[in-house]
């Protein structure tokens, strides 16, 4: 076996934190935080640090004119329907259930990028792909009690899925131009204010006495989440391209499985470890350098 490159450390890195926030989130929701004024106060704060570090670091937020709506457009769908999204599933269904739909995200990512002429998917990356998303069925099928019987919560887990591989894709081109940095400032920042305007009665109505625990797992949530993980996640996908980016991304259901006994008192079932295994499996089996087309 190669080694990992540095590109598939970052995704495996950044996977492990957008897991683990799961749990946080859950915690976060389940004590004290209501769902809006949490998101409001986690994107805002993570747009006005991004807009810190990028101007340190470039002295500019310059956009061309032709790129400005295709950012803006990226914006709303993958930081505002995605957030309203995923924070109402967390909120309605839990942790693992959420984790579980959003491992669809490759399948999803897959069709937006060969409907948008961006890859030309190998019949080795559909195999590894099923493999994969049958080892997410499995630790689906595995769970206790099966999926949440909310049938609203398990349907925005699958919008805010299929936001952020529309997101991962419609970024993809601005990539060549723009470092992450400056495209995750002004998406952060464009992408809070429709959420900061819808989530205002939550924000008035918050009470900000919460246990220090749930202010740690904020900070995490902005520093990890947001922050780190943007500029890992966008910087190998130009590298690797969307689609065999988002094939990691089947860990996380496990890996937020595996979080969820831990904090959350959960259990895992031999069902939900074998689903676990064919996920790695799959993982294995598209990392055997399978001709993926560049991103145009």
């Amino acid at each position: 076996m190669r080694r990992p490159s540095a590109a598939e450390v970052m995704l495996l890195v950044t996977v492990l934190i957008w897991a683990f926030n799961f749990t946080v989130t859950k915690y976060a929701l389940e004590n004290g935080f209501k769902p809006l004024a949490y998101s409001c106060l986690r994107f805002g704060a993570a747009g006005m640090l991004f807009a810190v570090l990028t101007y340190g670091r470039e002295r500019s937020f310059a956009i061309q004119r032709r790129h400005v709506l295709l950012l803006l457009g990226a914006a709303f769908v993958g930081i505002y329907v995605n957030q309203v999204a995923f924070v109402y599933a967390i909120d309605l269904t839990n942790a693992s259930t959420t984790a579980l739909i959003f491992g669809t995200l490759p399948v999803i990512t897959g069709v937006f990028a060969y409907a948008f002429g961006i890859e030309r998917l190998s019949r080795r990356f559909w195999l590894a792909a099923v493999l994969s998303f049958a080892g997410v069925a499995l630790v689906a099928l595995g769970a206790e009690g099966g999926f949440s019987s909310n049938l609203t919560g398990d349907l925005l887990a699958f919008i805010g899925a299929a936001t952020w591989g529309l997101y991962s894709i419609a970024i993809v081109p601005l990539m060549r131009h723009y470092s992450p940095f400056r495209i995750s400032a002004i998406a952060l920042l464009a992408g809070s204010v429709p959420l900061i305007l819808t989530g205002l009665p939550q924000l008035l109505e918050q009470d900000w006495d919460l246990p220090a625990l749930v202010w740690a797992g904020f900070v995490f949530a902005v520093l990890g989440p947001l922050v780190l993980t943007n500029v890992l996640w966008f910087t190998a996908i130009d590298r690797v391209g969307p689609s065999r980016a988002t094939l990691v991304t089947n860990l996380q259901p496990f890996l937020a499985a595996v979080f969820a006994v831990v904090l959350l008192s959960e259990t895992m079932t031999a069902l939900q470890l074998a689903g676990g295994a064919a996920i790695g499996l799959g993982l294995l089996l598209a990392r055997r350098r399978t001709p993926v087309a560049e991103p145009i």
